[in-house]
């Protein structure tokens, strides 16, 4: 795998002691509570873990730090549908490194409708020929993707899969060697065993326990994956015998 020689950020930092409280949200959430110093992976870094886990949030938290609207998009995105995101930010600091992104881009699943909107506000709608909110979830992701992102740029992406397809993912996996090969450095919060795959990348997991490296084998995602694809026949009656038996209790 090709790797940046400089990082545009090595690590994030909490600044604990100016953190308020630790029994508050988010300071509470185990990947923040044991968080001191998180390095980053020079190209590809994923964050894994179930919803809830707080892998979302400490991304966002970066974004905004970077100077990322929290809703989305580039640093020149300033929309505000609502206030959702957390006081985190506040409290991080991020290592830089001595090269500067020339570009960048925080795009996330759950806002993108606001994000296409304000792309066409922008007058910049053309991508993939024609405005985001003309294209399917999935095809304007890519769009997006493909004709926004320029290479020697920083990029957070937050559950980018939950539109496509995994033929859609696999492309996914190759631009992003595209833009590792540009000199970018990535941040992805994903579900996907696909876009995990990428060589070399480092997987942080986001447990009760706290954040942890792991290796692509050992992740859940790739684990329950490939059990459910081995014996899919046998998993797929375990799991519907199982609801099968609930829904005769509930009707008793």
């Amino acid at each position: 795998m090709i790797i940046p020689k400089h990082p545009f950020i090595r690590s994030v930092n909490l600044k604990r002691d100016k953190v308020p409280s630790f029994k508050r949200y988010p300071f509470n959430l185990p990947c923040v509570t044991g968080l001191t110093q998180l390095e980053l992976h020079p190209a590809v870094t994923f964050f894994v873990g179930e919803n809830g886990s707080g892998k979302s949030t400490l991304l966002e938290a970066i974004a905004v730090k970077f100077g990322f609207n929290a809703e989305g998009g580039s640093k020149n995105f300033n929309f505000s549908t609502r206030e959702t995101h957390s006081e985190l930010h506040e409290h991080l600091f991020l290592d830089r490194g001595t090269a500067r992104a020339t570009d960048g881009y925080f795009l996330r699943a759950e806002s993108f409708y606001n994000v296409a909107s304000q792309v066409d506000d922008l007058g910049a709608g053309g991508y993939g020929n024609k405005s985001l909110h003309e294209q399917s979830h999935g095809e304007a992701f890519l769009a997006l993707m493909t004709n926004r992102f320029q290479g020697e740029g920083f990029y957070l992406l937050d559950e980018p899969e939950a539109a496509l397809s995994p033929l859609r993912q696999m492309s996914v996996l190759s631009y992003l060697h595209r833009l590792v090969y540009h000199h970018s450095q990535l941040i992805i919060a994903t579900h996907s065993p696909i876009l995990l795959a990428y060589p070399q990348a480092w997987i942080y997991q986001f447990t009760e326990a706290g954040i942890a490296r792991v290796n692509y084998t050992d992740t859940e995602h790739y684990q329950v994956t490939k059990s459910f694809l081995d014996r899919h026949e046998r998993m797929t009656g375990i799991l519907l015998a199982d609801e099968e038996r609930d829904l005769k209790k509930t009707e008793r």
